[in-house]
């Protein structure tokens, strides 16, 4: 059951220090009373775009554990509002708070299918499978009036080069056509994310995203088209959907998926004090409970930033969903696999389609 003070429409319910930054921003009660009486919003809760000009967007992923080596975001923040979201990091390093300015500051890289074709035409450049998004959805909301993930898809066509996607968002539909067109040559594939079967449980964990059902229409949708999709059951969270894998792995396998992944959370740096507002004042007759389970998977912190062991966990309660997702895995994919994609087309097409021609 909420709390009274819950925040609506978002997943962190307060704007939480940014350790980078001197000066602290509060609301003083004085300021609150005053809006009271005055009969104004002390917080409007509105989300702002804000464009950014990097200098390059695709990023070398270094990271042992993660399954990508290379990755793109052309939006930072994300108005899905995930609570558990490890992206949150990051929006501290451009001087906004991990919290509600995650979800509300959206920076927008207009620039970001220039920067693209940049870097894929340049003669250094060797295919390898570039990702939407490693860090922020880019098919979030703001992508409907940008529409930055579509050119970009648009770039990646026309040099046959292999991409990557991963969302949560039924909005990458609008852009089958493009998918379709890479999927001909090999050039696609999908991670879609779906962490519950609950829309009450989607709601709290993730306020503004697709409906499951529109999720699991997406996976069905691509198959259809021959577009292979991975299914992302992440983050599994003891107390709050580790109980759902094998109903999880079934209707993503019904739907067409052709595997699964799953990572157990791990409330990494600031997200540890968000997540622990947010269900204290979204869960409270479970919070302690929740908290003290995801604290015996990472040997007693909210955290745990080993290589190899901090997307997995260890101890009991890791070992059993360990042991739930090697089942649902056996049961549902057996002899299914994720197809790799192609990187042999992109040096025949580096310099346009002329190339073809000489």
């Amino acid at each position: 059951m909420k709390s009274n003070d819950y925040l609506k429409g978002r997943g962190a319910q307060q704007n939480i220090h940014n350790r980078f930054l001197k000066d602290i921003h509060e609301q003083r009660d004085d300021f609150l009373e005053f809006c009271r009486l005055d009969g104004e919003e002390a917080d409007r809760n509105k989300t702002k775009y804000l464009p950014i000009f990097p200098k390059t967007i695709v990023n070398k992923v270094t990271s042992p554990d993660v399954g990508m080596h290379y990755s793109m975001n052309p939006y930072q923040g994300c108005e899905h509002g995930c609570i558990y979201c490890y992206a949150r990091n990051s929006h501290e390093f451009w001087g906004y708070s991990a919290g509600l300015d995650f979800e509300r500051q959206i920076l927008i890289k207009k620039d970001a299918p220039r920067l693209l074709e940049e870097k894929i035409r340049s003669k250094s450049w060797k295919a390898e499978t570039i990702v939407l998004s490693g860090n922020t959805d880019c098919y979030q909301p703001a992508e409907r009036e940008f529409k930055i993930t579509r050119a970009c898809l648009e770039v990646f066509l026309k040099y046959k080069h292999p991409v990557g996607i991963i969302t949560k968002n039924a909005l990458l539909l609008r852009d089958l056509d493009l998918l379709k067109e890479l999927a001909k040559d090999n050039l696609i594939g999908v991670n879609i994310s779906v962490t519950s079967l609950s829309e009450d449980t989607r709601r709290i964990l993730e306020p503004r995203t697709t409906t499951i059902k529109k999720r699991l229409e997406s996976i069905q949708m691509l198959s259809e088209n021959n577009i292979p999709v991975n299914a992302m059951l992440a983050p599994i969270i003891p107390g709050i959907n580790s109980h759902e894998i094998l109903d999880l792995a079934k209707a993503v396998s019904d739907h067409g998926a052709v595997s699964m992944a799953f990572t157990l959370v791990r409330l990494n740096g600031a997200i540890g004090q968000i997540f622990t507002d947010w269900i204290h004042k979204t869960l409270p007759d479970r919070a302690e409970k929740v908290l003290h389970q995801i604290e015996a998977c990472h040997g007693g912190s909210l955290n745990d930033s080993r290589f190899g062991v901090r997307g997995k966990g260890d101890g009991k309660i890791a070992e059993h969903i360990h042991a739930m997702v090697h089942l649902a895995k056996a049961k549902y994919f057996k002899d299914k696999i994720f197809p790799k994609l192609n990187t042999e087309l992109h040096e025949r097409y580096k310099v346009g389609q002329l190339s073809l021609f000489q």
